[in-house]
């Protein structure tokens, strides 16, 4: 199968790069110059919109940046394009470090107006900075020249073409590495991302610099293509575009940039002309129809499920056929398929695709089975002792409401420290706390001696604490071992240019963690579901999950929150068997559990909260019978 995409890719590239070759028409070269360009844009865009789940309306300024920035060096210092393209890379991705700094720490439509903002300004100091950038009148630039050759019109599609696919190798090697997987993890679960030592905000900016630097290169090679630039270019309209094309071609693809980028180029001059809207629109009616038809009877989808795409292309061609002339009608055809694609095709053309067609099971991740470190359970007398948690008087407040009021809890190691009460109570408020995602009104916790107050949840999971949770925060568009993958962030240290040249050390580190996250998955029980996306598992499988997710931190203490909620009575018992496990392997427990069997079974010491304060705590017996207890459970008169 390897040997198959090496060849395809082979004669891609061949194909490619014969295109000037048989296409001796520069108007037509010229659209598939634009449409690689843009390409490379999207391929950066799609790490932002796709991965991350941001939203961002600034990319045209961006591109606009390494346009100019290619433009002013030459026309003022006329250095060569083997000086300006890397210039043009990072003064955008400078440019992007700059927005997303302030505009990431907010989200959904905020982030979109302050991106928008961003967009606006620098179109206004491009066309205000006439020292600069010449304002309206623009800047020409020439077709660039390497050691004194001006590059033919075919020259510089191979340059571009080649760009093109060392960026899309790039961009792939990034996505497929543990960078990659932290864009993927924190849109799903920004919460659980954090709590897995994989900052949300630090990661959020890491691919918003390597974005704006892919839009900087597009930029720049757009200049010299058009070889004028002005203001009036990186406008709005173009950045709305761009975003189109993500939507339209499909996220988290390549083959959905290179198509989005296709559409957006060639959609408006298809539209011109009323013969060619009525070849293409036919031939996409006899595409889809074909594809839905070969989907119905290899039982890929049903027919209540490709009607409308079908009977949709089917409309369209024969409106095409019916109209004498487009012009009057490009808008409102652009803006139906639009709504049509984003409506009824969420994954995009691509994905839907890809979901009709093909079967949605990933190929599980190859491992050395000698490098699968798997720890010895530790001994009773060489597990430790002493307090390794210890929460003083911690108040957590929210207006007048105590959640916490003074509460204090020791931790010893190697045992399992049981933590319940009534709901309402304060125990997930308590988990949060020793977490970093609330930061105490007063008190201090300490671990292994070290205030945890005031840290990010990144930097607690950091020094050794992880957590489950009570509703279940699962990276559902990844497979279970790129979850695990996920927490084992923490092994990798090869950086950007490691990853991006798959170096000796990034291959040995992404062995070594493939290898350990099948290990951990073996110790819950998964590893024949290794390769199946996280969402499609069953409820109690999706637990376990997310307690070899949380062993991939190697932490000293696991925080389950309320583990056994809504598992049945043989995966209550699967789920007492590794929990023990967990402890005999020198890691100790915090547990929040509503089943009193799970607590009394495994827990060596139990606290009770009760409207935010400890009521008592002790032996699980001692507990089960205090007075104080039942009445928080059963009320004053029950007891």
């Amino acid at each position: 199968m390897k040997s198959l995409r090496i060849a395809l890719s082979v004669a891609a590239i061949a194909c490619l790069a014969a295109v000037p070759l048989g296409v001796t028409n520069t108007y037509y070269l010229h659209l598939i110059e634009t449409i690689m360009i843009y390409a490379i844009l999207l391929f950066g865009l799609d790490i932002v919109v796709g991965y991350t789940g941001q939203v961002s309306l600034g990319h045209a300024g961006l591109f606009g940046i390494g346009s100019y920035v290619a433009g002013v060096l030459f026309f003022h210092l006329h250095l060569p394009i083997w000086v300006t393209l890397p210039a043009a890379i990072l003064i955008a991705a400078a440019f992007g470090a700059v927005l997303a700094l302030p505009a990431l720490r907010v989200t959904g439509p905020y982030l979109a107006m302050v991106t928008l903002a961003f967009g606006t300004i620098i179109q206004i100091l491009i066309n205000e900075m006439t020292f600069l950038t010449e304002g309206p009148l623009g800047i020409k630039i020439p077709k660039p020249s390497i050691a004194g050759h001006v590059l033919t019109k075919s020259e510089y599609f191979w340059l571009v073409a080649a760009l093109m696919v060392l960026a899309l190798i790039v961009v792939h090697r990034i996505l497929k590495s543990h960078l990659g997987r932290s864009f993927e993890a924190l849109r799903d679960s920004p919460i659980a991302s954090d709590c897995m030592g994989v900052s949300v905000y630090r990661h959020k900016v890491y691919a918003f610099v390597i974005s704006a630097g892919f839009a900087g290169l597009a930029g720049a090679l757009y200049g010299y293509s058009e070889q004028y630039i002005s203001p009036n270019t990186y406008n709005f309209e173009l950045t709305i575009l761009f975003l189109l094309a993500i939507i339209m071609g499909g996220r988290k693809s390549r083959t959905g940039a290179l198509l989005g980028a296709s559409i957006i180029v060639l959609l408006p001059k298809m539209l011109d002309d009323i013969d060619s809207f009525r070849l293409i629109a036919l031939g996409v009616a006899i595409v889809v129809a074909a594809g839905c038809a070969v989907a119905v009877a290899r039982g890929a989808a049903t027919v209540r499920r490709v009607a409308v795409p079908v009977a949709g292309t089917v409309l369209l061609a024969a409106f095409s056929y019916w109209l004498d002339t487009v012009t009057d009608w490009r808008l409102t055809i652009f803006g139906a398929m639009i709504l049509f694609v984003v409506y009824y095709l969420p994954d995009g053309i691509v994905g839907f695709v890809r979901n009709l067609l093909f079967s949605a099971h990933r190929k599980a991740l190859a491992v050395d089975r000698e490098l699968a470190h798997r720890q010895e359970a530790v001994p009773d007398a060489a597990r430790g002792s002493g307090v390794l948690l210890r929460a003083k008087s911690v108040l957590m407040q929210f207006g007048g409401l105590k959640a916490l009021n003074d509460v204090n809890l020791e931790v010893r190691r190697g045992t399992i420290h049981g933590l319940i009460g009534p709901n309402g109570s304060g125990k997930s408020t308590m988990m949060n706390v020793l977490t970093g995602i609330y930061v105490p009104t007063a008190g201090d916790v300490e671990f292994s001696g070290k205030s945890l107050v005031g840290l990010a949840p990144a930097d607690i999971a950091a020094v050794g604490v992880a957590r489950t949770f009570q509703n279940v925060q699962l990276f559902g568009e990844m497979t279970a071992l790129e979850n695990v993958l996920v927490g084992l962030h923490h092994t990798f240290s090869t950086g950007l240019a490691g990853i991006a040249l798959r170096t000796s050390r990034w291959k040995k580190e992404e062995r070594q963690a493939r290898a350990r996250a099948m290990a951990l998955l073996e110790f819950v029980g998964l590893e024949s579901l290794a390769a199946e996306e996280a969402r499609n598992l069953p409820y109690g499988k999706q637990r376990l999950l997310e307690i070899a997710r949380a062993l991939a931190l190697d932490p000293q203490l696991l925080l389950l929150d309320e583990p056994a909620a809504g598992l049945t009575a043989p995966d209550i018992a699967e789920l007492l068997a590794i929990i023990r496990k967990v402890r005999d392997h020198g890691i100790t427990l915090i547990l929040i559990e509503h089943h009193m069997d799970v607590v009394m079974g495994v827990c060596d010491t139990v606290s009770v909260l009760d409207f935010g304060q400890k009521i008592a705590e002790g032996l699980p017996a001692e507990v089960q019978g205090n007075a104080k207890v039942i009445e928080a459970y059963l009320g004053g008169a029950a007891a």
